[in-house]
C-alpha cells in the first residue's frame, strides 16, 4: 500500500469540494495527475473512495472513511511541522485548546497558568466554542484538546472528569426569589435578564433550552463577562443565568443571591475530552494529565 501525503490533501481538497477538478486545483495539480492519483489510492485500498456523476463526486463509505483519517493525519503532521519549526527558531510548542464559556472563564485560567509555569517551552491557543462544536472539533482531530460538557459529546470520543459546573439564576439580593433554594426556569422567565453577547457558547447554550420551552427572554443587556452581568444583578436591572462558580464568586462581593434550577439542562459536568489520547502529541497529554490532576 503506497500513497503519500500529497495523495491525502488532495483527497480532502476532492471531498470537500465534491469535484475532482477544484479539489486539484486547491492543492495546484493538473486534471489529469489528481485524476490519477486518486485511482492510485483506490487500488491501494482495494475499494472506491468516491462514486463519480455528472455534477461531481460524492463520497462512499469507505471514502467518507478516509476523509475522517485524513483530516487526523494532516493535522499531526501540522502539529509536528510546527512545533519542530518552533524549537529550531528557539519558540514554543503549541497546544489547541478549545473551551466552552463557564471553563474557559471560571475554571481554566489559575490552571493554565500553573500548567505554563511548569511548562516554560509550550504555549497554548485558546478559543471559546459551545460544548456541540467542540465535540465536532475534536472528532474531526482539527484541535488537540475541547473542555466540554459531558452530555454533548458523542459515543467515540474520549474523555475524563474535570469539573461540576451547574447553572443558576442570580437575583439581587432584596428579591422575592433571593431565600429560595432551588426553582424551575419557567418561574423566570418573565423576568427581564441580563445576559452575554449572542455569540458566546453560553447564551447559545441558554437560548436553545429556552426555545425548547416555546418561551423568548426579554434582555436588557447583554455584557462581556459574568462580573459585568453580576454587577447588573446587583443594581436591580434584571435577574441572569451564570454558572455556579461565577455567582458564589461575585456573591462575595456585590449584593446578589444564587438560586439552584431544578432543570436537567442547568446540572452540568464539564469533561475534558480528546480523540485518542495516545496520538496526541506529548505537550498536550502533559496538559491532559495536568487538567486531571487539577480535578483531583
Amino acid at each position: 500500500m503506497r500513497f503519500d501525503l500529497v495523495d491525502l490533501q488532495l483527497f480532502v481538497a476532492v471531498a470537500e469540494a465534491r469535484s475532482i477538478t477544484h479539489g486539484a486545483a486547491r492543492v495546484h495539480l493538473a486534471m489529469a495527475s489528481a485524476s490519477e492519483r486518486i485511482k492510485h489510492l483506490e487500488q491501494a485500498f482495494e475499494v472506491p473512495l468516491l462514486t463519480r456523476g455528472r455534477h461531481g463526486v460524492a463520497l462512499t463509505a469507505a471514502g467518507a472513511s478516509l476523509l475522517d483519517h485524513s483530516r487526523v493525519v494532516l493535522h499531526q503532521v501540522a502539529t509536528m511541522q510546527g512545533d519542530l519549526a518552533a524549537y529550531a527558531r528557539g519558540l514554543k510548542t503549541s497546544i489547541r485548546l478549545l473551551a466552552n464559556t463557564s471553563s474557559l472563564s471560571e475554571h481554566l485560567p489559575r490552571t493554565l497558568a500553573g500548567f505554563l509555569r511548569a511548562y516554560p517551552n509550550v504555549s497554548i491557543d485558546i478559543e471559546e466554542r459551545e460544548s456541540v462544536a467542540i465535540a465536532e472539533a475534536i472528532a474531526a482531530g482539527s484541535a488537540d484538546i475541547g473542555i466540554a460538557v459531558g452530555a454533548a459529546l458523542p459515543e467515540g470520543i474520549e474523555r475524563f472528569a474535570f469539573r461540576d459546573d451547574p447553572l443558576v439564576v442570580v437575583v439581587p439580593g432584596n428579591d422575592a426569589l433571593a431565600r429560595r433554594r432551588l426553582i424551575d426556569f419557567n418561574e423566570v422567565l418573565e423576568r427581564d435578564f441580563i445576559g452575554l453577547a449572542t455569540t458566546s457558547a453560553l447564551q447559545a447554550h441558554l437560548a436553545t433550552h429556552v426555545a425548547r420551552l416555546g418561551a423568548r427572554l426579554r434582555f436588557r443587556a447583554r455584557l462581556k463577562d459574568f462580573d459585568a452581568i453580576c454587577q447588573m444583578v446587583a443594581a436591580g436591572v434584571g435577574v441572569a443565568v451564570v454558572p455556579e462558580a461565577a455567582a458564589r464568586r461575585c456573591a462575595r462581593t456585590m449584593n446578589i443571591k444564587r438560586v439552584g434550577l431544578r432543570d436537567a439542562w442547568a446540572m452540568r459536568r464539564l469533561v475534558i475530552c480528546v480523540r485518542s489520547l495516545k496520538a496526541l502529541p506529548r505537550p498536550a497529554q502533559q496538559l491532559v494529565g495536568y487538567l486531571r490532576a487539577a480535578d483531583s
